[in-house]
């Protein structure tokens, strides 16, 4: 008997999360990675804030200091890459445009994990769940997990089952899973490992007798709205089948900030584009401003319908500023400049998304362009502009702008890897 008594046809929702993101993009262009431990670091190479499963095996915590763990390091065999923010970026958007084909809409949650709308009776999502996973390890190359169910909270409990179950070969589909089996795994999993509910939280309910997710879902949601809150309580509701939380546009977490959007009319002009950049921007510099906080990158997407008569188009491109910024000066010039350079006129934009990763507090103020104000020499910005992209960013520049080498305030990287997808000199070469 399957776990859901609903009908067989209906609308799901999967969560496709990369595995160890940071790492697996890392190991994509250098395969000797594999089954080593490794961590990725912060800007400044100042404390991890990426593992693979090897380096938690070690013991290596998240926000451990680098200079504490490197002392073990040789020891362990332990990698440290710096954080490569214009790989990352990149590889986020390649996999979320493969992603975005499988579904009747989507919604990018983070740099590394997406929602997903399904149609199916359950052994076709389980099909579709296999096939995602199949069409990311083939086009991109990370390896991801599927979790699909009738919520957002189901959806992320059953990509929970898929990483720690082997044997489901990264997808599992709740409503293929017996009822009874899905109600034995949810009173086996502590509260505090369900999607929203936090270690605080997880103790206040240990008060009233709710330890595991299911004495959660077989809570009164009245109840839990007042002594908690109604985002606990719409938990409660998802856990039982009721869709509570609805899509949304704009999302901040610890690790990045994100706008997207899709369009109910699709936008066909690279002007109508830049508008749109524009606005995405100066919403961003303003949340960054609010968050007290600075970008080290940028990455710019947007996309054609899969479903569109010819050739789609789905431009992605990232970008790491000189110094993190906080600049809307700065940071609409760049997204508007990318999508410029990018977006295919006439194609019929549905959506568009703009992500800004590597942040840090902004401690002071962001570093001051003397020679890019408003009573510049006419044309001046526009030659450096066209004499970088063509030659790179280190090939001309004004006063200390024309420096061969980077300025010493630059971002201290000594483990970082190429940027293999954004950088011309950069890219990968493969010797026969």
């Amino acid at each position: 008997m399957a776990g859901s008594s609903q009908a067989a046809t209906a609308g799901r929702i999967a969560l496709v999360d990369v595995n160890n993101f940071y790492v697996s993009c890392e190991r994509v262009f250098d395969p000797r990675l594999e089954g080593r431990p490794v961590v990725v670091l912060s800007n400044n190479d100042g404390c991890v804030v990426a593992r693979s499963a090897e380096a938690k095996a070690l013991g290596v915590k998240t926000g451990a200091p680098w200079f504490q763990v490197q002392a073990q390091a040789k020891a362990w065999g332990l990698v440290a890459r710096s954080s490569n923010y214009e790989l990352y970026g990149d590889m986020s958007a390649r996999v979320m445009e493969v992603v975005g084909r499988f579904g009747a809409w989507q919604e990018v949650y983070s740099i590394d994990e997406s929602f997903v709308g399904l149609m199916g009776d359950a052994g076709a999502l389980a099909e579709s769940g296999r096939q995602i996973r199949a069409a990311v390890d083939r086009h991109v190359g990370v390896p991801v997990c599927v979790g699909v169910a009738g919520t957002k909270t189901l959806a992320k409990f059953a990509n929970r089952i898929a990483k720690q179950n082997p044997a489901l070969g990264g997808v599992c589909a709740l409503d293929a899973m017996p009822a009874g089996q899905v109600d034995a795994v949810q009173s086996r999993v502590p509260a505090s490992g369900l999607w929203g509910v936090g270690g605080r939280t997880a103790e206040r309910l240990k008060l009233l007798g709710i330890e595991s997710i299911a004495d959660l879902k077989a809570a009164e949601p009245a109840m839990i709205r007042k002594k908690f809150s109604v985002v606990l309580q719409r938990t409660v509701l998802e856990l039982n089948g009721t869709e509570c939380i609805p899509h949304t546009e704009e999302r901040v977490d610890k690790q990045q900030i994100m706008f997207s959007r899709s369009f109910s009319t699709p936008v066909t002009t690279v002007e109508g584009m830049e508008s749109v950049m524009a606005v995405y921007a100066q919403r961003g510099a303003a949340r960054l401003n609010q968050e007290g906080l600075r970008a080290s990158a940028m990455t710019v997407t947007a996309g054609t319908s899969r479903f569109a008569a010819g050739e789609g188009s789905f431009p992605a491109v990232t970008l790491r500023f000189a110094a993190p910024t906080q600049d809307p000066i700065v940071l609409i010039r760049a997204a508007v400049a990318a999508i410029r350079q990018s977006a295919v006129p006439g194609a019929s934009y549905l959506r568009a998304g703009v992500m800004f990763s590597g942040l840090e507090p902004a401690a002071g103020q962001d570093v001051l362009d003397v020679f890019d104000t408003a009573g510049s020499q006419p044309g001046v910005g526009d030659v450096l502009g066209e004499v970088r992209n063509k030659f790179g960013s280190l090939a001309i520049g004004l006063g200390i702008g024309g420096l061969a080498e980077p300025p010493s305030w630059s971002m201290k990287r000594e483990h970082s890897s190429p940027r293999y997808t954004t950088e011309w000199a950069e890219l990968p070469v493969v010797r026969a």
